[in-house]
């Protein structure tokens, strides 16, 4: 898996993707500033997890499956709580990603 592909697959990160795609089809931005503007996009949004984000939330909920591949670990909940101190919410099926920090860093 690649570094960043985790964001890349947010829906901020595929409308990127999907507009530097257009540009670069129709001349209006090179491939290799297409690229410039992705690998910023990646630091960008490390820097942002690694200093803006201060909240925490706990989640409970029922485990409907897990998997363990390349290092990342998915959980899908179902009927997932999700408590902090500004808010308490809950859905009925929530998919979890998570990897090690610092293989991103590397």
């Amino acid at each position: 898996m690649a570094t960043f592909e985790l964001y890349r697959r947010s829906s901020i990160g595929m409308c990127l993707t999907e507009t530097l795609d257009e540009m670069v089809s129709t001349g209006a931005l090179s491939p290799e500033l297409a690229i410039q503007v992705l690998m910023q996009f990646d630091r960008s949004m490390t820097e942002a997890l690694e200093t803006q984000v201060k909240n925490k939330v706990t989640i409970k909920g029922h485990l409907h499956t897990y998997r363990f591949c390349d290092n990342v670990w998915t959980f899908i909940l179902q009927d997932a709580t999700f408590k902090s101190d500004e808010f308490n919410d809950q859905a009925r099926r929530v998919k979890i990603v998570a990897c090690d920090s610092k293989l991103l860093s590397q």
